[in-house]
C-alpha cells in the first residue's frame, strides 16, 4: 500500500461544488499531507465531492479525516459526498455505516 501519490482539486463550473480527486491510499501519512487542502475545502463555502475512483485503501486516519471534514462542512451548511468508491474503501464505509451519514456512490463498472 502506498500513500497518496497526488491529489487534485477542481472547481466545478456553474456549481457550488469542489471536487477532490485522491489517488492511492488514504492513510495516516496521506492525511497529514492532505490536511491543509482539507482545511481549505471548508473555507470555500461550497459542497465537496471526494472522488475515490483511484483510492485503493483507507485506514482509521482516513476515516477520521473524512468524518471530521463532513462535520465541519455540515456545521457551515454544506455537504460532503464520496463518489466512485470500490474495494476495501467501499467495504469499510459500509461496515462502519458511514454511508448512512455521508452519501457514498460505488464505482460504475
Amino acid at each position: 500500500m502506498n500513500s497518496i501519490s497526488h491529489v487534485t482539486q477542481q472547481n466545478i463550473q456553474n456549481s457550488a461544488q469542489q471536487r477532490m480527486v485522491i489517488v492511492g491510499s488514504l492513510d495516516a501519512l496521506a492525511v497529514e499531507i492532505m490536511r491543509p487542502r482539507l482545511d481549505a475545502l471548508v473555507g470555500t463555502q461550497q459542497d465537496v465531492v471526494l472522488d475515490f475512483t483511484k483510492v485503493d485503501f483507507v485506514d482509521s486516519s482516513g476515516i477520521g479525516a473524512i468524518v471530521f471534514l463532513f462535520k465541519r462542512l455540515r456545521a457551515e451548511g454544506h455537504s460532503l459526498c464520496i463518489e466512485g468508491a470500490k474495494g476495501q474503501p467501499l467495504e469499510l464505509f459500509k461496515h462502519l455505516h458511514i454511508d448512512r451519514s455521508i452519501p457514498v456512490s460505488e464505482m460504475k463498472s
